[in-house]
């Protein structure tokens, strides 16, 4: 058992190393294939192991070594098998194998197809830390890992120097986060003296409800989950994240990476159910997160804007979640958008390779005929989303609605709002690429074409679990079988009180209240999709130039000028103070430094007169020095 741990993390690792080393050598199909089998297999091996495991399962802690010691407090480098950690690491290298093997087919003729595997390799490696580590230390590796591989990842394609600034934008708002992560690994080890999970939440007991310690710590770990997972106001680095190659896009933005602050809060469930005024304050975040992603979703016409925005909304859904204590609805609202979403991206890439690059969706439309299979994945993943009934995503997202409205019917309503949101955008998208006429050039019409199988296999399988991946959770009023119950199967990792609260929380809802909520939101599903299609199939409105735009429209297409007030308060100033600093070095130090330096040259000079090597002038001089000192000692004696 402890080897074949070992192995689903090294295996990534390895592949890294092989492809990275020699993957320049090697055909291009055996280094993809090579990448794809190191994930399938800690994929193979996660499933193995789910199996061994249930609900009641503890968690199997395997040490690899002793890391240190320090004021009485052991680190080990070990890894820590639990429900949660096992969720984490099917769906990393689940999605992560079949976006490694629409890969093959997407990038096949870039220059850098090994480099982009190595990368690809490296991050699931340092994802795989991140979730399967015992101690908050070793996720911090795994987490710094990932910021690494998304820079790398983002600004793959270097000689562009925007995709360059968006790596580097990424890396940035990503370090602004791990400060407050550091942070607050530091207090909970000075605190604590211990930085297991373990030992932390048995300690952690011990503390009385909104203990300042407890605020202190929570406020820091969510520092960095909002860094890490987009929120505001650390939110903006990932639309332009989109720079990087689309299977990016699918992998880190979409389906892991930023998933990373979710499971941060959920793993450290037994420190923030202490801590209520934190949660209000991950819930008010995560609302105000998800309407302005949706509101900025509205009127974008880059379809990996669109679900860039549209991933930053849904993140804030399941950071509600996590704000009104409903762990297990935030951890299936991750699963199954890893599903939709990492269609979507990969969907939106088999649009892209049909239309030669093209990414505007204005110069799209009418390729449902052209690329079938593309558009009726690509179909799937939209009703998942938006809300379609028994769809992986309207299950998810109505966990979350219920929880909402349990907490207070305003945040119902909230949610309610940007669900309704999501789907007009998510349906305009839908029709703007797929249907009406084709508005690209003579070129790309004659070179549309579907994509090849292996990018085509891994949007069936994605879109399969889109549909399917809801009924691993149905809704307790529905009544179904013990192993598929997501909270049972959860509650192990979950603290007593988490627990409890979460199903107090649910138990104040009525059947009869949750059955008219969701006919509610089905019924807005369905008067939305209605009018977006009247407005935007066959003939109707097309997406207009963004100079046309006007009122809320504008405001939407410039994301409310959220990137212009960053850069003139935090990018500009840093610029100016860059620009005074290298002023101040120009007139002011180098001024002094080069006065004392030729200081020193002249009085060089001046001694080398002296110093010419002539005995008699030696002698001359001493004898005066001599004569000076005796008249001088005379004097004052």
């Amino acid at each position: 058992m402890e080897n074949l741990i070992f192995a689903i993390v090294l295996l990534p690792l390895v592949g890294f190393l092989i492809t990275g080393i020699f993957g320049k050598q090697l055909p291009k199909n055996l280094v993809g294939a090579i990448a794809s089998l190191a994930v399938f297999s800690a994929f193979s091996i996660a499933v193995y192991l789910f199996f061994q495991f249930n609900s009641q399962s503890q968690p199997l802690i395997v040490k690899a070594f002793e890391w240190f010691r320090v004021n009485g407090m052991q680190v080990n480098f070990a890894f820590q098998i639990d429900q949660l950690s096992l969720m984490m690491v099917m769906i990393i290298t689940g999605i992560g194998s079949l976006i490694h093997l629409y890969s093959i087919g997407y990038m096949h003729h870039d220059k850098g197809f090994h480099r982009f595997f190595a990368y690809l390799n490296l991050f699931v490696f340092s994802m795989l830390l991140l979730v399967m580590g015992s101690n908050y230390l070793i996720l911090f590796i795994g987490w710094e890992g990932v910021g690494l591989c998304s820079y790398l990842l983002i600004g793959f394609w270097y000689k562009n120097k925007e995709y360059g600034k968006a790596a580097r934008k990424a890396f940035i708002m990503n370090r602004i986060g791990d400060l407050g992560l550091l942070i607050g690994i530091f207090t909970i080890a000075a605190h604590f003296n211990a930085v297991d999970y373990l030992s932390v939440a048995e300690n952690a007991s011990s503390f009385g409800m909104d203990d300042n310690l407890i605020i202190i710590i929570c406020a820091s770990l969510f520092i960095g989950a909002v860094g890490k997972s987009a929120q505001v106001p650390l939110y903006t680095w990932l639309p332009d994240a989109m720079a990087g190659p689309t299977p990016v896009s699918a992998l880190i933005h979409a389906a892991t990476m930023v998933t990373a602050g979710i499971y941060l809060v959920v793993r450290s469930n037994f420190l923030y159910t202490l801590a209520p005024s934190v949660q209000d304050g991950i819930l008010l975040i995560g609302l105000l997160t998800a309407l302005l992603a949706a509101f900025y979703a509205l009127r974008q016409n880059d379809i990996k804007k669109v679900l860039a925005y549209s991933t930053v909304s849904q993140l804030g859904f399941m950071f509600v979640a996590l704000g009104v204590g409903a762990y297990t609805a935030a951890m299936f609202h991750l699963m199954t958008h890893a599903f939709f979403k990492a269609l979507l991206f990969l969907g939106s890439g088999s649009v892209i390779h049909a239309m030669s690059g093209e990414q505007d969706m204005r110069y799209m439309g009418g390729l449902k005929d052209k690329i079938k299979i593309t558009h009726l994945t690509f179909l799937i993943g939209t009703f998942a989303i938006a809300g379609m009934p028994l769809f992986s995503g309207m299950i998810s997202k109505d966990e979350i609605l219920v929880h909402a409205y349990a907490k207070s019917p305003v945040f119902w309503g909230i949610l309610f709002l940007i669900a309704a949101m999501t789907a007009t955008y998510m349906f305009r998208l839908y029709y703007l690429t797929f249907h009406g006429k084709f508005r690209g050039s003579q070129e790309q019409a004659d070179h549309l074409h579907e994509s090849p199988s292996n990018m085509t296999v891994p949007l069936m399988v994605l879109a399969f679990l889109s549909v399917v991946g809801g009924f691993i959770n149905l809704p307790h009023f529905i009544g179904h079988g013990h192993y598929a119950k997501l909270n049972e199967w959860l509650r192990p990792v979950l603290s007593e009180k988490s627990f409890s609260q979460m199903e107090a929380n649910i138990a104040g809802v009525s059947p009869t209240t949750e059955y008219v909520l969701l006919g509610v939101t089905i019924a807005m599903f369905f008067v939305v999709w209605f009018m977006v299609k009247s407005l935007y199939a066959g003939k109707g409105k097309q997406a207009l130039p963004e100079e046309q735009y006007t009122g809320w429209e504008k405001l939407s297409a410039k994301k409310l000028y959220i990137d212009e007030i960053y850069n003139v308060l935090f990018v500009k100033t840093a610029e100016g103070l860059g620009k005074a600093g290298k002023m101040f070095d120009n007139n002011l130090l180098d001024k002094v430094v080069n006065f004392v330096g030729e200081g020193a040259e002249d009085s060089g000079r001046s001694m080398k007169r002296l110093q010419n090597g002539n005995v008699e002038t030696y002698v001359l001089i001493m004898s005066l020095a001599v004569g000076i000192i005796l008249i001088v000692n005379f004097i004052l004696q």
